[in-house]
């Protein structure tokens, strides 16, 4: 009697509360409405928000001003070769972009400084350096460097190439 005592009394601690699965299911509930509720805020904050007074004040904010652009002086110069080689020469002409007119100004006096220094790094190069897309993009950035140093505080933006040719 002792063991059928026990086994009815493991039958009841095996068989579930009333109640409890009525709890569990209002708990899956309420998580699944918090997790779609903060879900859908989350999306809001980072999309949905940003249409309104944000974007009016952006198309009413004052156009950007176009770039302005100071002509350097034709170049003429003999590239390095081999002894015997023919005598090849790079014909340069530039334009050097900064940000606001008023700057051109300031470069201005510089320019003697400027073509100087275009004039003696490029009597250093060779034909071979300049070959192709990235010879050319090198060449760009090192005059852009140089620039920049030259007439410094005043900043350029780029050195840009209206002609190059190779003779």
């Amino acid at each position: 009697m002792a063991e059928n005592e026990q086994a009815d009394g493991a039958l009841e601690a095996l068989e579930p509360v009333p109640g409890a699965k009525g709890k569990l299911k209002l708990m899956i509930a309420v998580v699944g409405l918090l997790a779609v509720v903060g879900g859908g805020s989350t999306i809001w904050y980072f999309f949905a928000r940003h249409t309104g007074d944000e974007m009016h004040a952006e198309a009413e904010a004052a156009p950007r001003k176009p770039p302005a652009f100071v002509d350097v002086p034709d170049m003429l110069v003999n590239l390095i070769g081999a002894p015997g080689e023919r005598v090849q020469y790079l014909k340069v002409k530039v334009v050097l972009e900064v940000k606001e007119e008023r700057q051109i100004e300031a470069i201005k006096p510089s320019m003697p400084r400027v073509t100087d220094i275009f004039q003696t790094y490029l009597r250093e190069l060779r034909a071979s350096d300049i070959n192709g897309s990235a010879g050319l993009f090198r060449l760009k950035e090192e005059l852009t460097r140089r620039v920049n140093t030259a007439v410094s505080p005043v900043q350029v933006n780029a050195v840009l190439f209206k002609e190059i040719v190779v003779q």
